[in-house]
This record gives structure tokens, sequence and C-alpha cells, in this order.
């Protein structure tokens, strides 16, 4: 079987506070032969260095959704992120990348998670090893078309890791260890693969499949009107059931779950997110099989 990757793009900063990411391609860049293997070779980039100088998520604007394709062939969008873009996908499609790692971390408690876009079987095997390796690592999938801005949707095969709680523009040695472990382990699979002994994967693991975003509550004005409440802070990937508490209002009013089902909430609280009207993702536990992909 002829391996799918043989250039694979390993990318911190795509958000300049997110320093995870930016000085693990710091070091990967400084140390190349940490992440050389037989029949792959990675690609290091950092992504958005004027925004990574200044500490801050974005420039003008967020530069993770600004890679829909329609918007990169407009020479019209052109403020300092949307040109980035087109940068950062000439030199992908030059590069001839076949599968983006796009590292970034969050301020919720999602620990190692991978997020997925869609469901090609390669992935999907990619993402089940990672898994019995590591079972902490929790996999989040978005039901998303490659038309989404996001930069790992630029090649057929791209994944995100998303580590946290941590807060921006700060480091968690713990969580750089552990994303720097989870990125060998990627390559080391990608490398096996490669050399044509892919290694053995499980039948099935468990995945979060995202079904809404929840906004906080606001008033006419659109003004936050409600906290996330302490019982669900940090829960993520926690089951939150019919009655439970979701809110609390300034004066300690507490609002309640309404649903008429179990959900798990992902991101909650993430700060990058009050700007994108989010509070949490809902979503649903599921399990992958192989016999059936």
């Amino acid at each position: 079987m002829v391996a799918l990757v043989k250039r694979v793009a390993l990318v911190g900063g795509i958000h300049g506070g997110e320093f995870t990411g930016v000085f693990l391609v710091k070091k990967f860049q400084q140390s190349p032969l940490i992440i050389q293997r037989d029949g792959i070779e990675a690609i290091t980039l950092l992504a958005n260095e004027k925004a990574i100088a200044t500490g801050r998520r974005y420039i003008d604007t967020d530069l993770n959704r600004t890679f829909n394709r329609q918007d990169l062939a407009n020479p019209q969008l052109n403020n300092y992120e949307q040109s980035l873009a087109k940068k950062i996908a000439r030199r992908i499609e030059q590069e001839k990348i076949d599968l983006i790692v796009d590292l970034h971390s969050t301020t919720a408690n999602m620990g190692l998670t991978i997020i997925l876009h869609d469901t090609h079987p390669y992935v999907l095997r990619l993402a089940a090893y990672l898994v019995e390796v590591n079972p902490e690592i929790k996999i989040l999938q978005y039901n998303q078309n490659k038309d989404a801005p996001y930069l790992r949707n630029l090649v057929e095969l791209g994944l995100t890791i998303e580590v946290g709680a941590v807060a921006n523009g700060l480091l968690d040695a713990r969580l750089f260890q552990a994303t720097e472990e989870l990125i060998h382990t990627i390559l080391d699979y990608l490398e096996a693969d490669s050399q044509g002994k892919p290694l053995s994967v499980p039948t099935s693991f468990t995945f979060y499949s995202v079904i809404r975003t929840v906004d906080y509550p606001r008033n006419q004005n659109g003004e936050i009107q409600a906290m996330i409440h302490p019982q669900l802070q940090f829960q993520d990937y926690q089951p939150l059931n019919p009655g439970n508490p979701m809110f609390v209002t300034f004066n300690g009013e507490e609002i309640f779950y309404q649903g008429n089902e179990t959900v798990y909430p992902v991101f909650i609280n993430e700060a990058a997110y009050y700007e994108k009207a989010i509070a949490m993702h809902f979503t649903q536990k599921q399990e992958w099989e192989a016999a059936s992909n």
C-alpha cells in the first residue's frame, strides 16, 4: 500500500498568544533532528509572527478563520491576517504538504484533544492509534466540509492538537511535554506507514461529536448577563444532564440546562470565544468502529 503522507507540516502560532505550539515549533527549528523520520519530511512553520511578538491572538482578524478558498482567491481581502493566509496557503501548496498538524492551546480544560473535521479513514486510524498509546487523549469531531476557513482544511489530511487549560501568553511545562510526546507519536506512526509497516490500531475508540454551540445569556444590547456556573467550570467532556446548572447571573440566580438528553460540553469558558458568542460547544459521545469505515 502506498503511504498517503510523505510531508507533514507542524504549525504553531496561528494564534499569537498560544505559546505551547509557538515554542514547540521553535524547539523543532533549533533541533530539527528530533523530528526527523525515515521516509517522512517534517516542515515547521511559525504562522503569525507579528501576533506572536505582541502576545496577541491576532492583529486584524482571526487567522484561523481566513483560509476559506473563496476568500484566499479574493485580492480585496488584504488586511494583515488575510494577506498572511494567502502566503501560508501558497507555501503549503509549494511544499506539497500531505498532512497538517496545527498546534493550539486553550484556556478551557480540554487536556490533550485532537480535533478532526472529517472522517477520512487515514486520519481516523491515526486517531485510533494515538488514543491507544495515550488513553487520556480525547478526540473531538466537527462535522464540517472542506470550505471551513481553517488552516487544516488546506490539504486533504489535517488535524488540530488543542491542549489546556493554560492561560494565553503562558507556558505550562506538563502540557508542553505532553504535546511534544504526542507529536513524536504521530511522526512514529507516519514513519512506520511510509515504510510499509503500518502499526496496528484498535477496532474502536470513543469520540465526541459537536452538535451545537451555546452562547452566554445576554440582554437586548448583547451584553453578557451570566457566567459559567461553578459546578460546570473546568468540566469539559463531563456529562451535563437535564436540570444541571449551566450559568449563574451576577445576582446569583442559577440557570439550568433545559435539554432532554445528556450532552458533553467542551471549550467551556474559552477566553477567545467571548468575542465569537460561544460559551461552550455541546457534543454527543459516540464510538468509532473500524468495521463500519
